[in-house]
């Protein structure tokens, strides 16, 4: 089956103007000004004018199983559902366990990444969890992550938080090793997930395995960078230095505290953060969980995917940032930061993910791996 797009504007994320893209099986087959329909073949022509064509979106970092538990066991968030992707115009995930590494398996996750991909859109996943030592599949990291073709890093490993099991820099320094080794040996990322707390100078731990080995900032990407003032302040600075992830679905659960992740992206631009350092991502199914001063549980919400579409709708609109800068945070730099092949751009060639646009950013067809997909209502996700 091929599939026309027809006279649509085309951010691959970069602007390349009104284009025709022609799809089959899997593939992006051509990009060209006036492509014609092929003769003798069967064809689906859909005519986009007036809309955009973006690449799907990239959500990496995803409770695919699950997150939660914080509140006890009524706490626990359920896993994520394909029409919780597509809502969102989500085609590719990357799954990861995070508190509660104790009852939630790595093996648990690798199966929901498997299952996704047979359902017809792109994931992979994280090795591990919060603790250290953390949880795998073959009681090795590196192990794990050579030899499993859908693991491509560890995380999301916890520090300056109340949750985390305070690794030591000797612990950390000795994690990002074993990663990025086997992501080497593996042709992987082999990059660590980090989970930012609310502890005050937050990423100390990070300067000191950089400045105590021969490992660089651009080995962690470290998340919920927009979770309060005081490490958003940091990021700015860090963020000249490594990647920084802002987490999407906090907002607007925590509005007295969080940054919004639209005004986040306009500042740490600002800031002189490099656009390429800079990720979108939703914590889907993850708990967004709220203590009081004494570590009591005060409330729990639970993340989604569509709430990345929304913050790049509201940078644009709201923000006044370019389309094809606020659309990269969730395509092309986390693509080339994690490694996925043929992900994050349209390009000929590269996997069919595509999303059509309108101009309110309202989705009016979700394309994964070249096959269009029914986005499903909400009760049926």
């Amino acid at each position: 089956m091929l599939t026309l797009f027809k006279n649509a504007h085309v951010y691959c994320p970069d602007d390349t103007g009104k284009k025709d893209i022609l799809t089959g099986g899997k593939s992006i087959l051509s990009i060209k000004n006036h492509i014609e329909p092929p003769q003798g073949t069967d064809v689906t022509v859909i005519d986009c004018e007036g809309l955009r064509i973006v690449p799907g979106l990239i959500d990496s970092h995803v409770h695919v199983t699950g997150g939660g538990g914080e509140g006890g066991p009524a706490s626990r968030m359920p896993e994520l559902q394909l029409g919780m992707m597509l809502e969102g115009g989500v085609t590719t995930v990357i799954g990861c366990l995070g508190t509660d590494g104790i009852t939630r398996t790595v093996e648990s996750v690798l199966m929901k990444v498997k299952s996704l991909r047979a359902q017809g859109v792109s994931a992979w996943m994280y090795t591990g969890a919060y603790q250290v030592p953390t949880v795998t599949i073959t009681g090795d990291i590196g192990k794990d992550i050579a030899l499993f073709e859908e693991i491509i890093g560890v995380g999301e490993i916890a520090i300056s938080d109340h949750r985390s099991s305070v690794p030591s820099v000797a612990e950390l320094a000795r994690i990002t090793a074993q990663a990025r080794v086997a992501g080497m040996i593996g042709g992987k990322a082999g990059i660590v997930n980090m989970h930012m707390g609310d502890a005050k100078d937050p990423f100390r731990p990070l300067h000191e395995v950089v400045a105590c080995t021969e490992m660089n900032y651009r080995q962690f990407i470290p998340t919920h960078c927009n979770r309060n003032p005081y490490i958003f302040a940091d990021a700015k600075e860090y963020g000249k230095k490594g990647y920084v992830d802002i987490t999407t679905s906090s907002y607007p659960y925590d509005m007295e505290v969080e940054i919004k992740p639209s005004v986040a992206l306009k500042q740490l631009l600002e800031a002189g953060v490099p656009a390429s350092h800079i990720t979108f991502t939703s914590d889907g199914c993850g708990s967004l969980p709220s203590f009081d001063s004494e570590g009591r549980l005060v409330k729990i919400d639970m993340g989604l995917p569509n709430s990345i579409l929304r913050e790049i709708k509201e940078a644009v609109l709201e923000d006044k940032i370019p389309v094809e800068t606020a659309l990269k945070v969730a395509t092309s730099n986390p693509a080339d930061i994690l490694k996925l092949k043929g992900k994050g751009y349209i390009r000929e060639g590269y996997d069919a993910d595509l999303l059509v646009l309108d101009d309110g950013f309202n989705i009016i067809h979700v394309m994964a791996m070249g096959k269009i997909m029914t986005i499903l209502p909400k009760e049926s996700a």
